[in-house]
């Protein structure tokens, strides 16, 4: 393999290289040859997942926060992620802007409207009528517990534990480094390296599934624009295109350019926002961002816990109820980005000490998810009709909203869109926003994927990073595939089976962060003697 890999000029572990490069190969060639038996076996792994082990998934999430508050509240939350002495590279606001690049833009574009209106239609809860009050407090309730502290807290773990033996031990970048308290010099052999592969692999579908996603909800928008049809056929000239625009942004090296692209995005992802803010019912939303705070914190305690157990006896429900379209999907999804966010965390993060990396990486992107949310999704079911007297009020236009969203869930920022001025011109720029997202995210993902295998926070040569990056588009289009008519549940089904095993291993980081908190020595902080009284008065 060294051989092989000198005379194609590659600079990376040979064996990590070629054996996930390898088995990407070998599923996309099954997927071309078989594609309904796969469909098929993805989707009886899902059922047996979400039925046996969907209550690990939820507990496993609870365990983490809880381990992430301790360790930041604990004395070894004065551990600097980095050498000694060693200060924060970026200020604070640069910081918490980059977090916010990092994960969060294209998931908050694709389900801004459609998670709350799909629960506000169909709420979850027993005992609770569709588009109520009730119902509209619980949806909101529910999106943001999906999306807001329990999914940073995927991505915080992972982020602490690279940040923590990368910075501070300078061991290499990959996910078996992590596990060096408990493996030792094993994680340079078979053992570390299974764990590099297996990692690379669940990046890059879950990259994927991103991909997929969001070439679905451009085709959507493209489809409202100029009627170009949304059918597998266009997503997957999508993804073509804006996979080559990613390669060639690699290939010219337009780094520079990227992270400034990436920040136009955001910048352009809050011009969105606060256009719906000021476009919409201004007062029922700043009433609503106030409202949203506390309907979190008083239902989350109930959310994160939940675990549809008498879903069982329903016979109208199969698969462990509805969590397992929703809260099992999204944590096994998050879990398979949670190796790329990690390191690109890290990243940002060295010199910081362990108590503000989790403070910051949990709370800042949870905030700016709470504002996102509580402006789109109660605007969103005020359009729909929220309450019985509002929607016979509406009459004929009661429900339009909740009629798309279940037509296609891509469908429902385009269909939102059009209860607003400049309809198309908004619907335009929203297609946009979600075409940079996409062929960003693409070209970071390229470069996290490859460092994996290098094991190195420098980039290796572009053309390792081009076949990553056609990498990802490839196995996105033969998801879009093999998805067909069944779309998002299709998508869902290879995810959950795919994030099983990662999940897994970020379970493992617990007790190897544990054991190398143990061996740390870190001095008692001293505050320092208090002063007198009168010193308050001395001006």
């Amino acid at each position: 393999m060294q051989k092989l890999a000198r005379k194609l000029g590659l600079r990376t572990d040979p064996t990590i290289f070629f054996t996930a490069a390898g088995l990407t190969f070998v599923f996309v060639v099954a997927l071309i040859l078989f594609p309904e038996p796969i469909g098929d076996a993805f989707a009886v792994g899902r059922a047996w997942i979400v039925t046996n082990l969907g209550w690990f998934f939820i507990l496993g999430v609870n365990v983490w926060l809880g381990f992430l508050i301790w360790a930041a509240a604990s004395r070894h939350g004065h551990i600097r992620l980095g050498p000694k002495g060693s200060k924060p590279e970026y200020s604070n606001l640069s910081w918490f802007t980059m977090l916010f690049a990092g994960g969060i833009g294209t998931v908050l574009m694709f389900w801004g409207v459609a998670e709350p209106i799909s629960h506000f239609a169909n709420p979850p809860l027993p005992g609770v009528m569709p588009h109520t009050e009730e119902a509209a407090r619980d949806a909101i309730a529910i999106a943001i517990y999906h999306l807001g502290l329990h999914t940073w807290t995927i991505f915080t773990l992972p982020g602490l534990a690279f940040a923590y033996f990368i910075n501070r031990y300078e061991l290499p970048v990959r996910v078996s480094s992590v596990f060096y308290p408990l493996l030792r010099e094993r994680i340079y052999g078979p053992v570390g390296k299974a764990i590099d592969v297996a990692s690379i692999l669940g990046t890059l579908f879950g990259v994927a599934v991103s991909l997929g996603l969001g070439s679905s909800q451009i085709a959507a928008g493209l489809d409202a624009l100029f009627g170009t049809g949304d059918g597998a056929s266009v997503q997957v000239m999508i993804l073509a295109v804006l996979t080559g625009v990613a390669i060639t942004s690699i290939v010219v090296g337009l780094d520079k350019g990227v992270k400034l692209l990436s920040n136009l995005n955001i910048g352009m992802a809050v011009a969105l926002m606060f256009f719906v803010l000021i476009f919409g019912s201004t007062l029922f939303l700043l009433r609503g961002i106030v409202e949203t705070f506390g309907l979190y914190l008083e239902n989350l305690p109930r959310l994160a816990f939940w675990n549809d157990m008498l879903a069982n006896e329903n016979p109208d429900n199969a698969n462990w109820g509805w969590q397992g379209s929703w809260t099992v999907f999204y944590w096994a999804w998050t879990v398979t980005w949670s190796p790329f966010i990690g390191i690109f965390v890290a990243r940002i993060s060295r010199g910081r000490t362990i108590r503000q990396f989790v403070f910051g990486v949990l709370m800042a992107p949870s905030l700016f998810t709470l504002i996102w949310f509580a402006i789109f999704g109660w605007q969103a079911m005020e359009f729909d009709g929220l309450g019985l007297a509002a929607r016979a009020a509406l009459g004929d236009q009661a429900g339009e909203i909740s009629a798309a969203v279940a037509e296609s869930v891509p469908l429902a920022m385009f269909a939102f869109f059009e209860h607003f001025p400049f309809t198309e011109f908004i619907q335009g720029f929203a297609v946009v926003i979600v075409a940079i997202f996409f062929a960003t995210s693409s070209d970071s993902a390229s470069l996290v994927v490859d460092m994996l295998c290098t094991g190195k926070a420098t980039p290796g040569p572009v053309r390792q990073r081009v076949f990553w990056g056609a990498a990802e588009g490839l196995v996105a289009a033969m998801l879009i595939i093999l998805a067909g008519d069944a779309g998002l549940s299709a998508l869902q089904q290879v995810i959950t089976v795919v994030g099983l095993p990662i999940f897994v291993l970020v379970c493992m980081m617990i007790p190897s962060l544990i054991r190398g908190f143990a061996m740390e020595e870190i001095d008692h902080v001293t505050i320092g003697t208090r002063p007198e009284l009168e010193t308050f008065h001395s001006d």
